[in-house]
């Protein structure tokens, strides 16, 4: 009789495009979350929690197709009818609910949103294919203001959170100038010309790596790599594209001199004459709050999601440099964006719902801030309470308690204590400042034993260092005065 085959182990291995996040990376960025959901919770914004599953006709943007029903996210069909997936977003979320919820919702509807998304896309170095998102918007507010306060908000959790004035700027620019100057340009927004638009659209936006030459050659007769292969152009005047780069370049030194060359550009045409206007209302209504071209920009370079956008369009960057992975260095760059998108609730009630509304990268900004230094040191682990005696665990449970009720994070040792060494092992794999000690002999005489694993690591590492020269690592005290002990340890590393 054959045997049984045997089955095999599962491999412990991380799902491709995943990663896991342990200790301090989820204490950082929960605190960055709380941070940031306080800025927002100032401003009067709600939070909201959706489900992480959405019907995928709720997404819009991803529908089921015969060969690959799950392009773009992680889907399956429920009950053999409709399918779901899980958000993309927190975008469409929010669509559904403010047309599932519009009688009771107040109008305007403000809301955030923190959570992970998942993205069915091929993972790269540093793309994963679950991240968090933290979304803040308005919905049902037609109004510029509505746009304004979320760049001015978007400054203040920047700050919040640890960027100081003068490592950020947030630029803004608005999708009915570059209307305007692509109707000025020949190239008005009709069925007609909307494949030439998308070029454009896509080829702007690709600006800041091929520069204007690229962009030019890109836009009339064509472009050769480096390598030789060569791209069609979109078969553009060279006049045309000229007015078009005269747009992607239009910053000058002031809002105000920035505005005035957006205006000569799109002369008379309406749409653009209206993009001017707003972005000029969004900048007196910024100045007059105090947020000065020191933190917010006109900038119509801002060409990233232009395609997507009605109108406003903000991006925050990062103005400090970083050296990134080759050894280059650089500015590290976006960490948000957002804009008007005044389709929003249409496609689920068939009536236009302006909104506007902005997404942190909270995976980048944490990455940012690890790479100044703001956080990112090892974190302090629990004070650990080792055991001498099996039959006195009753003792240690008390003295761990005891210093818990004094706001220490403490543990008592729950391996096998037979090897004492083990147990200070332990505790230096848990980054431990202090070990508490206390075997038959102390308990007698009513003392603990202190141990500051801090400075016993320092001594290790080098004797002779001086200003450790003169300091004990181990103190015996009385078990009344253990706290106040451990607590004066502490606050000497902090």
């Amino acid at each position: 009789m054959a045997k049984p085959k045997k089955t095999p182990r599962p491999k412990a291995v991380t799902p491709k495009g995943f990663r896991d996040y342990f200790g301090t990376e989820v204490t950082e960025r929960k605190t960055m979350l709380d941070q940031i959901a306080e800025v927002y919770h100032l401003y009067g914004f709600e939070a909201l929690e959706t489900s992480a599953v959405e019907t995928v006709e709720a997404l819009g943007k991803f529908l089921p197709d015969v060969d690959r029903p799950n392009e773009g996210v992680f889907a399956w069909q429920e009950d053999d009818s409709d399918w779901v997936a899980l958000r993309y977003d927190m975008t469409a979320p929010l669509a559904r609910v403010a047309a599932q919820y519009r009688q009771d919702l107040p109008a305007p509807y403000r809301r955030f949103a923190m959570g992970p998304v998942w993205r069915n896309e091929k993972p790269g170095p540093g793309r994963f294919r679950q991240f968090y998102q933290c979304d803040a918007d308005t919905v049902g507010a037609p109004s510029v203001a509505a746009d304004a306060e979320i760049c001015a908000m978007l400054s203040d959790t920047l700050e919040a959170v640890g960027i100081t004035r003068g490592d950020y700027i947030i630029r803004v620019n608005n999708r009915k100038v570059l209307d305007g100057v692509l109707e000025a340009a020949g190239l008005p927004d009709t069925d007609e010309f909307a494949h030439v638009r998308g070029i454009v659209l896509r080829t702007i936006d690709k600006h800041d790596k091929f520069g204007d030459q690229g962009v030019m050659a890109l836009l009339t007769e064509g472009r050769k790599d480096e390598s030789g292969d060569f791209t069609k152009g979109a078969g553009l005047e060279t006049a045309q594209v000229e007015l078009i780069l005269g747009f992607v370049n239009g910053r000058q030194d002031s809002n105000a001199t920035t505005l005035d060359r957006l205006a000569e550009l799109v002369g008379e045409v309406q749409t653009g004459v209206e993009g001017v206007d707003e972005l000029r209302q969004i900048a007196e209504l910024l100045e007059g709050q105090g947020y000065g071209p020191d933190r917010i920009v006109i900038d119509p370079a801002v060409v990233r999601g232009l395609g997507y956008y009605t109108g406003p369009v903000y991006e925050a960057e990062l103005t400090f440099e970083v050296t990134d992975e080759k050894g280059r260095v650089r500015e590290f760059g976006s960490v948000a964006g957002g804009g008007r998108y005044d389709d929003l609730v249409k496609r689920f009630t068939g009536q236009a719902v302006p909104a506007t509304g902005m997404s942190i990268g909270v995976d980048r900004l944490l990455a940012a801030l690890r790479a100044t230094g703001r956080i990112g040191s090892k974190a302090q682990g629990p004070v650990v309470v080792t055991v001498m005696d099996r039959d006195r665990m009753g003792d240690y449970m008390a003295m761990v308690t005891e210093l818990r009720q004094a706001g220490i994070r403490a543990e008592v040792y729950l391996g096998n204590p037979k090897n004492f060494g083990n147990q200070l092992k332990y505790a230096d794999k848990r980054e431990s400042p202090v070990a508490i000690i206390q075997g038959g002999d102390e308990a007698e005489r009513g003392v603990v034993q202190i141990k500051d694993l801090i400075l016993g690591t320092k001594l290790a590492e080098s004797a002779s260092v001086e200003e450790w020269k003169d300091r004990p690592n181990q103190y015996e005290v009385p078990r009344g005065e253990m706290v106040a002990k451990v607590r004066e340890i502490i606050e000497s590393y902090t």
